[in-house]
């Protein structure tokens, strides 16, 4: 079985259209979003569609929280707390019904899928130093965490003798001697300096890891984003990816 894992589509509707056709054209067996489908980008309902009609599995993310009022304006950036209010206005009671009946966090045999983190995972922490990568893998029930969360495709493996070793995403074959948490990165906005859309493919049987890289019309995005008011940053960061 060949899965794709897709996360942090932020409304983004060109970007989510693009992994999609190329996850078709892969003959994937199952297609699962870990999270943030919504927030920053102006396709809310669009992408939520998309998301519900494709996806096996679909978890919460911390931007579904914020539409759901789930997180105090106080503990939001500026241009975070713009965007979650924008997004509320533009999400309806269907789309709010369909976002509630998310996963927090979903297991598959040997296999952990979360947004943000295992340790915690309401809490939405970052997995980007080995501090936090020994608290996850702390709290992991699989071999295998696929999450995402901060855009940023990376690896953390544990070695039986304790020993992690962080490494930026590439395509890997997991050893069974190890465990591994695997950022897949983001399809809608990515932070890793390559504007390109990105999603990890997963064959469950030879367990081979392969990340998709997915150019998309990044113009008609923008524009579409800049019609809508949304804040100058967010639209200009999708060109460079950062």
């Amino acid at each position: 079985m060949v899965v794709a894992l897709i996360s942090d589509i932020h409304a983004n509707l060109e970007a989510l259209t693009a992994v999609l056709n190329d996850i078709r054209s892969r003959n994937h067996d199952a297609v699962y979003c870990l999270g943030d489908v919504v927030g920053y980008g102006c396709d809310p309902t669009a992408c939520l569609d998309l998301v519900m009609e494709n996806c096996d599995i679909r978890l919460m993310g911390n931007h579904e929280y914020y539409a759901l009022g789930l997180v105090s304006e106080e503990y939001l950036s500026p241009i975070a707390r713009q965007s979650a209010v924008w997004t509320q206005e533009h999400l309806g009671e269907r789309d709010i019904e369909r976002i509630s009946n998310f996963e927090m966090e979903a297991h598959l045999a040997d296999v952990d899928l979360v947004h943000a983190s295992p340790y915690q995972p309401e809490t939405w922490r970052y997995i980007l130093a080995t501090q936090e990568a020994r608290r996850a893998f702390d709290h992991m029930q699989g071999r295998i965490c696929f999450y995402g969360h901060s855009h940023l495709p990376m690896i953390f493996s544990l070695s039986d003798e304790g020993d992690i070793r962080h490494q930026v995403g590439h395509d890997i074959q997991p050893f069974d001697e190890k465990r591994y948490l695997i950022n897949v990165g983001s399809v809608g906005q990515p932070r890793d300096n390559d504007p390109d859309a990105c999603y990890v493919s997963f064959d469950t049987e030879s367990r081979s890891v392969n990340y998709r890289r997915v150019p998309y019309d990044i113009a008609t995005t923008q524009e579409k984003m800049r019609a809508a008011g949304v804040p100058t940053m967010l639209v200009e960061r999708l060109t460079v990816g950062q």
